[in-house]
């Protein structure tokens, strides 16, 4: 990393003017005569206020902040798809922003031709584009789609070929929102490798996301927005740290931890029972289900999955999918449960949903959510991604 500035963010402000008169019929519409109305005609939305930091080139610099805080505001500015009510921007180089994948694609053209016409709208020539190609449809796998019209594609593939067109882009700063929000999980992989390319080569990149690990994992330095207001700078953890237990407030305040069941038979799962609280001592969390049925259930599957205060799914498996015999459970049979998740959670809130299938995995017999819940206290965070390990035990009828 560079001791010189990529970015710089002086005093920017935004605003936006919202109406609220509205012509009532078509002649009012062209001739201003609206119906009086006691409220005012406008209001102005703060979007943002006074924002100012420096970001150094080769650095990662994340920004974080709640929906409507103004993040996504901040990064068009940057993108110069808006401009500042007030404040100013200096940028050093060529930036690319990766904010609305999928700009300038033309649904009625093939995957083939969009390639081209958006290669074009990146600076490059054809000769160029005919070098890379087959490397932006293999990063895309869509080998067997270029000659579909792109109306036909699944978003996701959409996303696929705007995200493989991207990464060609020669650029020193990339400003990238919420790209690992889209894609399967496979694709969010070839998300992380190209980040981690980045970061080695020493590109500027400014990141919008509201998965925390992803921020550690990834940025040198982030800010936490909230309502509009720059509310710190440090380095990633912390304002990791400081965003999660922002979340973690409001999830407590509007009393998230509700609970809800549904299924064919909501009551076969007894009760759950996890630990309150873990940190980094703690090597695994035991996760304890009782079951009793009213009915004969032959090898149901049991499952979890742990979401974060956000509501991402952190970790999720099942009896099925860990290859692990239930045996038959017989009418008014206790039957004990227990799953151990190795402790890679960061700080924060969790919530843990419980559910029980029949053997087929077609029907939902049981499916509680927020069974349980638990804080992490983590004094080093795990590297992100990673997929922890998960065992299984059988506990006695009773």
């Amino acid at each position: 990393m560079s001791d010189q500035i990529a970015i710089k963010v002086e005093s920017v402000s935004k605003d936006f003017i919202l109406p609220h008169q509205k012509a009532n019929s078509l002649k009012s519409l062209f001739t201003g005569s609206y119906k009086k109305n006691t409220k005012k005609a406008s209001e102005t939305q703060h979007a943002l206020k006074n924002i100012s930091f420096d970001i150094k080139e080769g650095e990662f610099f994340g920004i974080v902040g709640r929906n409507g805080s103004g993040k996504s505001t901040l990064l068009k500015i940057l993108a110069d798809i808006y401009q500042p009510t007030s404040g100013k921007v200096y940028k050093k180089g060529k930036l690319v922003p990766f904010i609305e994948l999928g700009v300038g694609f033309n649904p009625e053209l093939t995957g083939r031709e969009n390639v081209y016409l958006n290669g074009a709208l990146l600076g490059f020539d054809q000769k160029q584009i005919d070098k890379m190609y087959d490397d932006i449809v293999s990063f895309a796998e869509l080998e067997k789609f270029m000659d579909q019209k792109l109306k036909n594609y699944s978003s996701g593939m959409q996303v696929r070929l705007a995200f493989s067109m991207a990464t060609r882009s020669d650029a020193d700063i990339l400003l990238i929102d919420e790209v690992l929000a889209v894609g399967d999980a496979a694709f969010q992989r070839k998300c992380f490798e190209y980040f981690r390319s980045l970061k080695k080569n020493n590109k500027t990149v400014v990141f919008v996301s509201h998965d925390m690990d992803a921020v550690r994992e990834y940025c040198d330095r982030a800010a936490l927005i909230e309502k509009s207001e720059l509310v710190a700078i440090d380095d990633s953890e912390k304002i990791a740290t400081s965003y999660s237990r922002l979340f973690s407030k409001k999830v407590k305040k509007e009393n998230s931890l509700s609970v809800s069941r549904w299924g064919d038979d909501p009551n076969i799962i007894k009760a759950v029972k996890a630990p309150k609280a873990v940190n980094e001592k703690d090597g695994e969390i035991d996760i304890q289900i009782a079951v009793k049925s009213k009915n004969n259930l032959v090898e149901p599957i049991i499952g979890f999955i742990i979401k974060n205060s956000t509501g991402h799914a952190i970790v999720g498996t099942n009896t099925r999918v860990m290859q692990i015999k239930t045996g038959t459970l017989s009418p008014n049979d206790h039957f004990l449960f227990e799953f151990y998740v190795q402790n890679i959670f960061s700080d924060g809130e969790y919530q843990v949903d419980i559910a029980i299938l029949e053997n087929d995995g077609s029907t939902v017999l049981d499916w509680w959510e927020n069974a349980a819940q638990f804080t992490a206290f983590q004094a080093t965070p795990s590297p992100y991604p990673v997929s922890p390990k998960v065992r299984v035990m059988l506990g006695s009828k009773g």
